[in-house]
């Protein structure tokens, strides 16, 4: 996600399993792979507003890509890890190309040219039946910009304006997300549900939250997809009281002014992931 900076399956098949887009099943998910491919923004990437844009690729090494490998390596235990991570990846920019963290001194993990979409279908088509799983984390730096610039955080702007903005994530992620089952028809696939920053209003923007995530798990579920279900961990239901000191804990948001996940967040990020592969655990 950009704002960090500024601010800042498989298809499932119906006699077997009766859920698709959804974290787990009844039945196991075929393990992992020998590659881990994770895709989308500065939170595939592991960005903390501790380092800076500068530092190299390694420095970033506590994300949820990185807790969510050890846990696969326990699967798997020669599992390699590609993250074309880009700090600011909007839907927008992974489809047409611009990594925007680029120009803001990032480093990359594993350097791509173009659309990082399109290095994802290169790579996956290079290794074809090779890959899995496959996670993806875009939704920040299209919704942010409506939440924060546009209606400063009042709530009743983004409950407004929202369901358009909503719609349109959901469009977008729908055709990438078809791209990427085209370029691996056997990959578990994983996308990051979104969950709402603001300690101050999470009974207010709640609704707004759930019919985002909504749309992310329609989008997943068109391409046998499945959704790591993050509003619970980050904005579990109850009392302000219970979510501001969870964001404050999973994130940077009080300490820092900066949503970005601490090392706690992403952890619970990479459980969110495993719960949601269906992957026998050790």
């Amino acid at each position: 996600m950009r704002f960090s900076v500024l601010v800042l399956g498989a298809t499932v098949l119906l006699l077997l399993v009766a859920i698709t887009g959804c974290g787990g099943s009844g039945s196991a998910t075929p393990g992992p792979k020998s590659y881990y491919l994770a895709l989308g923004d500065s939170i595939a990437y592991g960005f903390q507003p501790t380092k800076k844009p500068g530092m190299r690729a390694s420095a970033f090494d506590t994300g949820y890509v990185d807790a969510l490998a050890a846990r696969l390596r326990r699967l798997a235990p020669h599992i390699r890890v590609i993250n074309y991570g880009c700090p600011g990846e909007s839907t927008v920019t992974f489809a047409h190309g611009g990594c925007p963290g680029l120009a803001d001194g990032f480093k990359l993990h594993d350097a791509f040219r173009g659309a990082q979409l399109r290095a994802a279908e290169s790579f996956l088509r290079a290794h074809a039946g090779e890959v899995s799983p496959i996670t993806l984390t875009l939704w920040g730096n299209d919704w942010l910009p409506l939440l924060l610039d546009k209606c400063q955080a009042k709530a009743a702007c983004v409950r407004a304006q929202g369901p358009r903005t909503i719609a349109a994530i959901g469009a977008r992620l729908t055709s990438i997300l078809k791209r990427l089952r085209a370029a691996a028809p056997d990959a578990t696939i994983i996308a990051t549900g979104a969950w709402n920053i603001d300690p101050r209003r999470p009974a207010q923007l709640e609704p707004i939250y759930r019919a985002l995530n909504a749309s992310i798990a329609r989008a997943a579920s068109t391409s046998g997809a499945r959704l790591a279900k993050t509003l619970p961990i980050f904005n579990p239901a109850g009392t302000a009281g219970k979510t501001q000191p969870r964001l404050c804990t999973l994130t940077f948001i009080c300490s820092k002014r900066d949503p970005h996940p601490t090392d706690a967040g992403y952890r619970a990020l990479a459980g969110a992931f495993m719960t949601a592969s269906g992957y026998e655990q050790k």
